[in-house]
């Protein structure tokens, strides 16, 4: 009885009056519409401002659906890669003690505090015509740089922390005992991750996927400078809207940016529903 009495006196305490709450939902409300659903509405709005023969025109045009392609072939790569690296990384970290684990976190952290566009200049000085392997790859008849290649391996720098950043808290609550339960009981180390492992981390690393394939479709600065703005070739869809933009063909840019618009409105469906079912899951266990 103290117990629940004390409970409610805390709970008491804690709320704030009610003009600060509706304060700040309202200052909340007021950031969202101006800032996230005027814009995608302004997107929407401009993309139909010709009727629906301009926007279906726009869309199927030859270099939207090239960039099209090509973003949907970069983030099915890089998203699976960056996925099998993530988990690697957040197993060795939660799971093991060697040397080095300092370092190789903050190795995870680097895309993160490297602008974008430093990442794709340094693969520039390093595979362009001029770069540190440069001849090589020349002499070899290989492309990296302003070709599909380096679109790949920028877009793979820029996002492969989001899925370890993602697990690493999540399996350092969750701690090896179940691991090495499993182990004691015979089962090797493949079972164990199978059977064990990835059912506890399911739902964050399916949370970790939707951020990182929805920084894979949005990227810009690295892409951009790796790319070389080749219309149907190194084009992906953020650099074709740009041209597109820089063109004057308005309704063309806000017509494809309107897919990317889609793209990010299922992402963040996607987003609250994993983060839900990875909260709900914390607190089984718990």
């Amino acid at each position: 009885m103290a117990i629940g009495t004390l409970a409610v006196q805390r709970k008491v305490s804690l709320s704030e009056p009610l003009w600060v709450r509706i304060l700040l939902i309202s200052i909340a409300l007021i950031f969202l519409v101006l800032f996230l659903f005027f814009p995608l509405l302004i997107i929407f709005t401009q993309a139909f401002d010709k009727g629906w023969a301009v926007y279906l025109a726009s869309i199927s045009d030859p270099d939207a659906l090239a960039a099209i392609r090509l973003t949907i072939l970069v983030a099915a790569i890089t998203v699976p890669l960056n996925a099998i690296f993530g988990v690697a990384a957040a197993w060795s970290i939660t799971k093991f003690r060697f040397k080095g684990k300092n370092i190789l976190i903050t190795l995870i952290d680097l895309p993160f505090a490297v602008s974008p566009v430093i990442a794709g200049l340094v693969f520039v000085l390093l595979f362009g015509g001029q770069g540190l392997f440069g001849e090589w790859l020349f002499q070899n008849d290989m492309k990296i740089i302003f070709a599909v290649p380096g679109i790949i391996l920028a877009t793979m720098f820029i996002t492969f922390p989001f899925v370890a950043r993602e697990l690493i808290p999540i399996m350092q609550s969750q701690g090896s005992s179940e691991e090495e339960a499993s182990v004691l009981l015979g089962a090797s180390g493949w079972k164990t991750f199978v059977h064990v492992t990835l059912p506890n981390i399911k739902w964050g690393l399916l949370y970790g996927i939707i951020l990182c394939n929805a920084r894979a479709i949005g990227e810009f600065g690295a892409v951009s400078v790796v790319s070389g703005h080749i219309r149907g070739l190194t084009n992906t869809l953020p650099l074709h809207i740009e041209i597109l933009y820089n063109e004057y063909q308005f309704t063309a840019s806000f017509a494809v940016a309107s897919l990317m618009s889609v793209a990010a409105i299922v992402t963040l469906i996607l987003k609250n529903f994993f983060e839900w079912k990875m909260n709900n899951g914390i607190g089984e266990s718990v």
